[in-house]
């Protein structure tokens, strides 16, 4: 009987020990399967595309309502110097006692297209061009300063712009529809619905309208974005203790702040030319960049193109968070 048992138990544990070996070969085998994938010479290269992508959506769908509050801010009073100044709050209360709470996300079928196309092409751009300066510097025996991190951060942000300009004019038109008189409202049903009808009603070229400033706005917030999280990290790696996660945070924290302060006045100027229409007679408010710049400093104030920097700031400083520790993230995973 005890031999019987002894038997029986050893048995058990040669299957245990099967089953054990078999699983490890299995998950060393998928383990080498997506490292394969991974590493696949058609599969790597667009690895930064695909993570800047999915991270600057994450990053939208968080942030969609109050970028949705800064271009109500920013259209607010237009024309007029000394027009009442709306508050965050106030037009948080407005929109949510004209519809409902979810009138916060309007557009954001048009943000998560602009993350999609615009995101994926500077994160990616800037990630190429990084990975590009970081071997021609090792094979120099160099290292890379803040002028090549500027000049790669100011690249992505110009080339991913124009890419992205539709979807970006798509958002700020129906995101701004909701301030027109009810009988002239559009009433943009989504993204594809807005292109489609601006196309027609428009012209196609009219989907490129503000692409000068939207292009300028991109280098700016990108040279403030991308450039200064790049010089921040690495200036926290090599003169703190900090760990990698916190690292990321303040670095991001920093990023956000100079994307704002560099990129709000074109942001602001970008918001007027694409919410601008054609008047019966053909006219259009603004003839360009610099019109709207002159008529705004002559009109509103200088100060007029800092107006709601409090709100840009909350909407650019946790989006630039959540898409860099997001990218971070997948780029860490999918090494």
């Amino acid at each position: 009987m005890s031999s019987t048992t002894s038997k029986a138990l050893d048995a058990a544990k040669s299957s245990s020990q099967q089953a054990k070996n078999t699983l490890k070969t299995m998950t060393e085998e998928t383990s080498t399967t997506k490292s394969s994938l991974l590493h696949h010479p058609y599969i790597r290269p667009a690895l930064p595309f695909i993570n800047g992508g999915l991270a600057g959506m994450t990053a939208t769908t968080v942030i969609q309502p109050i970028d949705m509050i800064k271009v109500r801010l920013q259209l607010a009073g237009e024309g007029a110097k000394n027009s009442a100044r709306p508050s965050p709050l106030a037009i948080t209360r407005d929109i949510i006692a004209q519809g409902k709470v979810f009138d916060l996300y309007t557009g954001l079928s048009a943000g998560l297209l602009r993350q999609a196309v615009y995101t994926t092409a500077r994160l990616g751009f800037f990630d190429t061009f990084m990975n590009m300066l970081n071997l021609r510097a090792e094979t120099n025996g160099s290292q890379i300063g803040f002028k090549e991190r500027a000049g790669a951060g100011l690249t992505a942000g110009g080339l991913a712009a124009m890419v992205g300009n539709p979807a970006d004019l798509a958002l700020i038109r129906m995101q701004s529809d909701g301030l027109k008189p009810v009988a002239q409202r559009a009433n943009y049903s989504s993204v594809v619905d807005a292109l489609t009808r601006i196309a027609k009603a428009e012209g196609i070229t009219a989907l490129w309208a503000g692409a000068y400033p939207t292009v300028v706005r991109a280098m700016a917030l990108n040279f403030g974005q991308l450039a200064f999280f790049s010089e921040a990290k690495n200036q926290l790696k090599s003169q703190t203790q900090l760990s990698a996660q916190t690292q990321t945070m303040a670095a991001s924290a920093v990023a956000g702040f100079f994307a704002s302060f560099f990129s709000l006045p074109f942001d602001f100027v970008k918001t007027r030319l694409q919410k601008q229409q054609k008047a019966p007679d053909g006219s259009l408010p603004y003839k360009g960049m610099a019109d709207c710049f002159r008529k705004v400093a002559k009109d509103e104030g200088i100060l007029r193109f800092y107006r709601g920097f409090g709100t840009y700031y909350v909407r650019i400083a946790p989006h630039a968070m959540v898409t860099l520790i997001v990218a971070d993230w997948l780029g860490f995973i999918t090494k």
